[in-house]
């Protein structure tokens, strides 16, 4: 058996009734605000991944790895 429309409009109904469209759209704000900084803090990680991460360059002439970042060399 499954839910017909009216049960669902009644339980909707009694659910604004109960809670009132103030706590409802203050709720619903809320969820909002969370799922925003959600998104921001995963996009956060991944610049400080990015940052964290030092490129390497290849000096062909002397075959060592040189990093951009620190410009120190290292033997391969």
């Amino acid at each position: 058996m499954g839910l017909s429309f009216w049960q669902i409009a009644i339980v909707v109904l009694l659910f604004v009734l109960l809670f009132g469209r103030g706590k409802i759209s203050d709720l619903m704000g809320d969820v909002a605000k969370g799922i925003k900084s959600f998104k921001k803090g995963l996009s956060e990680e991944d610049v400080d991944v990015a940052e964290t991460e030092t490129p390497k360059v290849i000096d062909q002439k002397s075959e060592t790895v040189v990093s951009d970042k620190n410009s120190e060399k290292t033997n391969d």
